[in-house]
Formats: structure tokens, C-alpha cells, sequence
């Protein structure tokens, strides 16, 4: 472990803060209580609060401590800092991977997907309104098909019981609710919520995309979200902190997608499980706001817990831009007491030195976001591999690349290739990652060049990004074809539904490039296009504005939010007839004892995703309905044993498929566990892929390694995760092996203490082993398990 030499100002003290705010340093009207719903501008983050906060933290560690950005706002957000960080952590000085911090977020967002499912769950608890600030953003269930217009529409006609549930509940609730059309989750928080040094939780794995503002902003399920929504501490292992320090700055070709496409690379989608990911030195500079939140964003792709880079001009630009100059005031007196920076001398676990001078594109793919190859060696790559040469579509916007920079950039190419005669060679889509960036777009000038070109623009939603895309260039399932994209996951089938399309995910300026090529093999930094004069056209490095020159345009009046008081008089609007939406029933507790008579339903080889656990596209309709969405547990997983997808057999040797079998085993009372290789649960927050597995009798998740949000979904439902001491074993369990556990129930009563081993009975030769475990179950999280799931314990409180 090294130190990182960082420099930073000398602060003031939190007395001198209270000094001056009584001296009318600050604005006497604005109150830095924590916000309620009843706050002039709960958008401002409790900062005198916080700072109090920091100040105790600095008390419990020692004034010399020096802490990297990460810890600040973290710890700052500690419900009780002495407990946390003093607890079996050597006096403090080993919080890191050890601690369990019991914190205090500041707000939660969730989207129409994931927020069905959470507000089903908050309604079990009985109370009038949440605690804390929430919103909801409907942007997950608009599929992208002709364009804006007619695929909102349609949208709203189709999911229109499920935005009435989701309207209802925010009314009833005090909730902000954004409407159909507003805007992607993630744009919609960097445009309103995020603000240096806050803390939110997200029920979307790339909530990180607001550490882009300096925010520690959490994916999270939606158990974890109704934690927090009632006011309960939510419960993190302290992360480990991975520093990354950037030099230089971008040039040409290069640009903020390829740091993290080029960090994917070398961390792999395993490598930042555990860490924060914290960017520092002289190349962050140099970055705009939005271009920092693309790579906040895709940190979610190597496992990171969040990413965050420190507070600077950027921000500030950024936040007057969006009319929030309040924010960006209240933002700078909070870092002249808690410097939103490392500290100088703070340590890092671990550090990756980036030069942004020295950084080409990268295009990553297919099928997994860690595969990262040069644009100089893209060609030979395509050509080795067999990759397809015609580019069938290329895609821009998402949440992940949609700022006013990144579509500027791509419109002074669009303009500079249509002077020349050329159009795109292939299906040219655009996502608009807000209705702010879009009427912005408008008036400046971008939404007509694309429109001009043939580029159809799509609603301001997720679409072809989470698989909501009904593509109209005849690819039939089966059929391999190549595109490219700027969003942040490719897992096979993820976008379209053919397992067969590959996703490589590249810049938007790559992706327009090469869209105007048709193939995958151009290189826009070298390579030129024939024109219909006959002239060669090669494009020119793009360039863009970071911020419009005139503040951005505000929403359509349609797309604006919705902000009310709670008002206990609204029912929530759910037909007991409902395909869509169903009442959840608690899970049955743990027994009091060990678990006995255990099979193993299905032994999974490959990755195992949660779209591979729970699927999107079609199956988001029955995202706040869990009967009907458990059809598709895992039905896309592989068979070990047999190389089969979605296949599994019962103990009397007929064939099923996996979730047939699940159910089948449920209605006959015989409890089940799953096998898995490593990373189970990669990708999305999804917590159905948790919620269905347990609905079906799923009680053990048994697998090599656990990406950290699906582990902590499978205990806050009541699954118990572990994995082998000895992966070897891995290869000495087989589908219908009987399973008891040893120590289980007393390493939950205990609270999360003990070792925990598996008796195994091979169904085949009836040999019996003793498998030895490894968890990470804590006393908070083993009263989950033993109360049935986190929701009937907070229920009862």
C-alpha cells in the first residue's frame, strides 16, 4: 500500500463554521437542519449537520487521521461514529474491510422498475411518508421502437396501471415523482440531486453515475432502499479504497468513456468489488462534470462499491448551469470545513496511474464490459475472432453518455460527414438522457442535425440499453450481428433478446464514426470514408461545449416533476385482479434449527448474472407482481452437468425448466439451494433475482465468489449466500445432492459469528462430504435471516 501524495488547503474548524453562520456568514433564511419534505430546498444537503458529524468522526479517529474523500463522506454520514469505527477494528485503525458502518443516507431514487417492488415493501411498514427525501423516475419501461413520440405513447397506453401504482403511492407518500418521458434515473439525479458531499442510495446498480458530482451515491435493492426510506440505519462493510490517480489530459480521439473502458480492462468485472473507486491528481482537472459521471458510472462494471471524484470548478460550472447556483454557494462553504478531497497523506489500498495524454479509445466487448482492446488493434481483433465486419446499428445517449458535451461532440461530426454526402451506413439511434438535455438540444441546434441525417431519437428512457428495444432491421433471434454502443453492459442477449448480437460498448464519438462506416473494422483516426464526389472524407478529433453557453433549457411542462406533500387521504392505486401487481406476503422465518432435507436444484456453470437470474425485457412487466415474474428464474443459466440452458431435472429424472422445477419444488415443500461459479449476481440491483429465487424455496445460494449488491439482496430476502473454502468442491456437488447445514443456526443466532459447513449426499452414489463455507453474514444482516427477510423485521419496529 502506498500513500498518494495529495496536497490540499488547510481547513477551518466546524466552530468557526457556526461562527460565521451566526454572523450572517451564510444566508440567515437558509436552515441546515436535515431537509423534510417541508424545507424550503430539501435538494441542499444537511451540511451543518454533516459537518458536526466530521467533526465527531475526527474526535473517534484522532484529529491527525488523514482520510481520503470516500471516508469523509461516508463517515460523515454515520449514524453513531464511535460505534462503527471503534468496533473490532483495533481502535480505528483498521475500519477498512472490517468495520460495519451503520449509516445515515440522505435521500433515495429509485426508478419505475426496482421502485415497484420497494414501495410494495415500504407499505408493509405502515408509515405516513419516508423519512428521508425520495423520487421515482419512470424510464425503464418505455420500449424504443419508431421514435420519441410514438414509443412514448406507447409506453404509457401499455404500463399505464403500473404508472397510476407508482403516481398513487408517491402522492400518498410525499415522494417526487418524474413522469414518462422525464428523463433516465441517473441524468435526472446529476441534473437535480447530486450535490458534493451527499450521500444517496439508488435501486439501480449505476447510481454511482452521481459520484460525478462528488456524491457517495449507492446501488442498492429495494429492501435496502425501505431501510433507509424508514428511517433505519442501512448497514455497509466498510469499503477498501482504490486510488486512481490521473495525469495528463485528453487529446484527439480520447475521452472520458476511455478511462473507464480502459480501467475495466485491468480490473476486470471482479476487480473493484469491496473498494470504492476514488479518481484524484492533476488530470481531473482537466474533466468536465458530466464526463466524470460516465466514468462514475461504469464503475458499477468491475464491482465497485461506488466511484467519486472531489469537489472542484467543474462542479460548480455544472450545478449554475443546471439552476442550482444555491447548491453550488452552500457546496463550497462545506469544503472549506470538511475538504472534499483526500487529505494530504491519506492512503490508498491500492493505486492505478492513468495518463490521459497517453490514452486512445478503447472499444470493450462482446458480452462482457471488462474485454477492453485498443482502437489500433480493434481491426486485427475483429478479424482473429471472427467478429462480424457489418455493423448492424450503432447507438448513442443512455444514462451513461447523454450530456450536452457528449452529444455536442457527436453532432460536429454528424454535420461535418453530411456536408461531405455521407449519411450513416447503419441504423443510427439517439437517447437523450433527460427532456432537459433534449429541449436544450433542441434550441442549440443537435436534435435537427441528427433528425437531418436519418437518425431516429428516441424517448428519454433506458430502451435498447436495458433490453426495452423492438428493432426494425430484420435481425432475427439466432443471427450473429455486431453492434456498438455507448451504454455501459453487454451481457449476450441484454439488449435486443438475441443471445447472438454482440454489444460492443466504445465512446459516442466511436459509435457515430462508426456508424457512418457500417463496419466494425474503421478507425476514425486514421482511416477515411469514399464520398459520393469521390473524394476520401476522414472526420477531424471531435470537439463540443461542456456546458451550454446559455444555462440549460428546463423540461417540458408534461416532463417536469411532481412534488406534494404526503397525503394520507390518496389510495394506492392496486387491482386485486391485477396481472401486474400483487400484495407481497411475508416470508415464513427461519426455522430453529439447522436447515435439513435441502436439494440442489440446479448446479450453473459460466456467468450468472442477474439478468441471467432475472431477466428484463419483456419480463419488466411483471416487475411489481412476483408470482408471475418467479417464471423466469434463471432461465437463460447454464447447466453444468449437461451444457443445457434453462434445463433442469427433477429427482425422478424428468426434464424441466429451471423455474418449472423451482415451483414444482415449492408446492412440494422440499426447500432447494443453488450452485454457482464466481460472481454470482454480476451486473444490475436488480432484487428480484434474490426475491424470486427465495418465493420458489430457494434458502442457500452456494457459490465460488458473490458480486457485493446480489449478496446483500439475498439476505436482506432471507437466503443465506456462501461460498466453498475449497473451490474445488465446486466439482463434488451435483444437481439433486441432499443438503443439511452444520452451525447455521447457531452462527445466526450468534449474530453472524461461527463457522457454517454443508453435509452433502450425492443423489447419484449416495456417498456423503462435508463442504466447508466461508459468509459474511453480519448480526444485523443474520436478524434478517432468521426473521424471514429484512422486511418483516423492520415492519415490526
Amino acid at each position: 500500500m502506498r500513500a498518494a501524495n495529495l496536497t490540499c488547503r488547510r481547513g477551518t474548524s466546524l466552530q468557526g463554521l457556526v461562527s460565521r453562520y451566526r454572523q450572517g456568514y451564510l444566508p440567515r433564511a437558509r436552515s441546515f437542519a436535515t431537509p423534510t419534505f417541508d424545507n424550503s430546498n430539501p435538494r441542499i444537503p444537511p451540511y451543518l449537520k454533516l459537518a458536526k458529524n466530521y467533526d465527531k468522526v475526527k474526535e473517534v479517529l484522532g484529529k491527525g487521521t488523514a482520510l481520503t474523500l470516500a471516508e469523509k463522506i461516508l463517515y460523515s454520514h454515520l449514524d453513531n461514529a464511535e460505534e462503527s469505527l471503534l468496533t473490532n477494528t483495533n481502535g480505528g485503525r483498521n475500519v477498512r474491510g472490517t468495520a460495519n458502518l451503520k449509516l445515515m443516507p440522505d435521500r433515495v431514487a429509485m426508478q419505475d422498475a426496482s421502485a415497484q417492488m420497494a414501495l410494495l415493501q415500504f407499505m408493509t411498514c405502515n408509515l405516513p411518508s419516508t423519512a428521508i427525501p425520495a423520487s421515482i423516475h419512470c424510464d425503464h419501461l418505455i420500449v424504443g421502437e419508431h421514435g420519441a413520440k410514438s414509443d412514448l405513447e406507447s409506453g404509457i397506453k401499455m404500463n399505464q396501471e403500473v404508472f397510476d401504482f407508482l403516481e398513487s403511492a408517491a402522492k400518498k407518500y410525499g415522494i417526487e415523482f418524474w413522469p414518462p418521458g422525464a428523463g433516465i434515473i441517473h441524468q435526472s439525479v446529476l441534473e437535480n440531486y447530486a450535490a458534493p458531499g451527499l450521500m444517496m442510495l439508488g435501486t439501480d446498480s449505476h447510481t454511482p453515475n452521481a459520484g460525478g458530482l462528488s456524491t457517495i451515491a449507492i446501488g442498492v435493492g429495494g429492501a435496502d432502499a425501505v431501510e433507509a426510506l424508514v428511517g433505519a440505519p442501512w448497514e455497509l462493510k466498510a469499503p477498501r479504497v482504490l486510488g486512481v490517480e490521473l495525469k495528463g489530459k485528453l487529446s484527439g480521439w480520447a475521452s472520458p468513456k476511455d478511462i473507464i473502458l480502459n480501467l475495466a480492462g485491468q480490473l476486470t468485472v471482479r476487480g473493484g468489488t469491496g473498494f470504492i473507486i476514488e479518481y484524484f491528481g492533476p488530470g481531473v482537472e482537466t474533466l468536465s462534470c458530466t464526463g466524470m459521471a460516465t466514468v462514475c458510472n461504469m464503475g458499477a462494471e468491475v464491482g465497485a462499491t461506488t466511484s467519486i471524484f472531489p469537489f472542484n470548478s467543474a462542479h460548480v460550472r455544472y450545478l449554475e448551469a443546471t439552476h442550482r447556483h444555491d447548491v453550488a454557494a452552500e457546496a463550497k462553504k462545506f469544503s472549506e470545513i470538511v475538504q472534499l478531497k483526500a487529505d494530504a497523506g491519506a492512503k490508498y489500498d491500492e493505486i492505478i496511474t492513468i495518463d490521459l495524454s497517453q490514452l486512445e479509445p478503447h472499444i470493450n466487448g462482446p458480452f462482457t464490459p471488462d474485454l477492453s482492446t485498443p482502437l489500433s488493434q480493434f481491426k486485427q481483433t475483429v478479424q482473429e475472432q471472427n467478429w462480424p465486419d457489418k455493423l448492424s446499428a450503432g447507438l448513442i445517449g443512455s444514462c451513461t453518455n447523454s450530456s450536452y458535451e457528449d452529444m455536442t461532440r457527436c453532432e460536429g461530426m454528424v454535420r461535418e460527414a453530411m456536408e461531405a454526402g455521407l449519411k450513416p451506413a447503419s441504423d443510427f439511434y439517439i437517447t437523450p438522457g433527460s427532456d432537459q438535455i433534449r429541449e436544450t438540444l433542441r434550441r442549440d441546434g443537435p436534435l435537427d442535425t441528427f433528425k437531418e441525417a436519418g437518425g431516429t431519437v428516441l424517448s428519454n428512457a433506458c430502451g435498447p440499453c436495458i433490453g426495452q428495444w423492438k428493432r426494425q432491421d430484420g435481425v432475427e433471434k439466432g443471427t450473429s450481428n455486431a453492434i456498438l454502443t455507448s451504454y455501459n453492459r453487454n451481457f449476450r442477449g441484454r439488449n435486443d433478446g438475441n443471445p447472438d448480437t454482440m454489444n460492443f460498448l466504445a465512446s459516442p464519438e466511436i459509435v457515430t464514426a462508426m456508424a457512418f462506416a457500417g463496419t466494425t473494422t474503421f478507425n476514425p483516426m486514421t482511416d477515411s470514408l469514399p464520398t459520393p464526389s469521390g473524394k476520401e472524407f476522414r472526420f477531424t478529433p471531435p470537439s463540443g461545449l461542456e456546458i451550454p453557453t446559455k444555462p440549460f433549457e428546463v423540461a417540458r411542462e408534461e416532463f417536469r416533476v411532481l412534488t406534494q406533500a404526503p397525503d394520507p387521504s390518496v389510495s394506492v392505486a392496486i387491482s386485486p385482479s391485477s396481472e401486474r401487481l400483487a400484495l407481497l406476503e411475508p416470508f415464513e422465518p427461519f426455522p430453529a434449527s439447522d436447515l435439513t432435507g435441502l436439494r440442489v436444484l440446479v448446479k450453473v456453470t459460466g456467468k450468472c448474472t442477474t439478468d441471467t437470474i432475472s431477466a428484463a425485457g419483456p419480463w419488466l412487466k411483471y416487475k411489481g407482481h412476483l408470482p408471475n415474474i418467479s417464471a423466469n428464474t434463471l432461465n437463460t443459466a447454464i447447466n453444468a452437468e449437461t451444457g443445457e440452458v434453462n434445463v433442469a431435472y427433477d429427482l425422478d429424472g424428468s426434464q424441466h425448466t429451471i423455474p418449472e422445477l423451482g415451483k414444482r419444488w415449492r408446492e412440494a415443500g422440499r426447500p432447494w439451494l443453488v450452485v454457482a461459479e464466481h460472481n454470482y449476481g454480476e451486473g444490475s440491483a436488480r432484487e428480484h433475482a434474490a426475491l424470486q429465487p427465495r418465493y420458489l424455496g430457494a434458502r442457500i445460494v452456494l457459490c465460488k465468489s458473490f458480486a457485493r449488491i446480489h449478496e446483500t439482496n439475498l439476505k436482506k430476502q432471507g437466503v443465506v449466500p456462501l461460498t466453498f473454502a475449497d473451490e474445488a468442491d465446486y466439482d463434488r456437488i451435483g444437481a439433486g445432492d441432499e443438503v443439511s447445514t452444520v452451525g447455521l443456526y447457531e452462527m445466526l443466532r450468534n449474530g453472524g459469528k461461527g463457522e457454517v459447513a454443508l453435509k452433502v449426499k450425492s443423489a447419484k452414489t449416495g456417498e456423503e462430504l462435508l463442504v466447508g463455507t466461508r459468509h459474511a453474514v453480519s448480526k444485523d444482516q443474520a436478524g434478517f435471516i432468521l426473521a424471514g427477510s429484512a422486511l418483516n423485521l423492520l415492519s415490526t419496529r
